[in-house]
């Protein structure tokens, strides 16, 4: 298996290149803008593939605690198991930054199928800090 395997596809976000053609992207490269693409995308937002895409975005108003990271890491591997057969994922892990600014890290650990080449991705998430009233 090579790299007609993973194939090429349009970059994200779409934009020209220096022709003026239409970018594309080829082997790892597509397939990290694709998993980008599935983290980015809730689902129904697709109007003609309304399944497509992952939960993650039901945890933005969660509280940045273990139960939430649990939760994002399961909607993650869910997605990416389901809408990315190129590769094999391994390990999901949810890091905590700066929470009392409401990031997250998810970090996917994968290896593209048909080689051993161990990969990893850090995908920035977002939660909404609750917002506490000053006492007076």
């Amino acid at each position: 298996m090579g790299e007609e395997f993973v194939g090429a596809g349009w970059a994200f976000p779409l934009r020209v290149d220096p022709t003026g053609k239409v970018a594309l992207v080829a082997g790892t490269h597509e397939i990290e803008e694709s998993i980008r693409l599935i983290l980015m995308t809730a689902p129904g937002e697709r109007p003609m593939r309304p399944e497509f895409g992952c939960a993650i975005h039901d945890y933005v108003f969660a509280p940045a605690d273990a139960s939430t990271a649990g939760d994002i890491a399961y909607a993650v591997r869910i997605a990416i198991n389901r809408w990315e057969p190129r590769i094999d994922l391994g390990d999901v892990v949810v890091r905590f930054d700066a929470v009392d600014r409401g990031v997250l890290y998810v970090e996917l650990q994968y290896a593209v199928r048909g080689t051993n080449d161990p990969r990893n991705l850090v995908f920035p998430f977002y939660v909404i800090p609750p917002h506490e009233e000053p006492t007076p």
